[in-house]
């Protein structure tokens, strides 16, 4: 099984976050919130990449594991 087909936790931030009702939100907030989220999905992403390329460094010195 793969990590992404693990249930996802209850309680975590995405949960929470999807579950949220927008309603209340102003045109404004709502843009705001989509500039916050966009930027936790860079630093996330380049988090990501970072240690995709610590794991490739480790694979080509140590070997893959099996």
């Amino acid at each position: 099984m793969e990590d992404g087909d693990l249930p996802r936790p209850r309680g975590d931030a995405v949960s929470k976050l999807a579950a949220e009702d927008l309603a209340p939100y102003s045109q404004d907030e709502l843009a705001e919130r989509i500039a916050l989220l966009e930027a936790e999905i860079a630093r996330v992403e380049k988090h990501r990449l970072k240690a995709a390329a610590h794991h490739d460094a480790a694979e080509a010195l140590f070997g893959r594991k099996a």
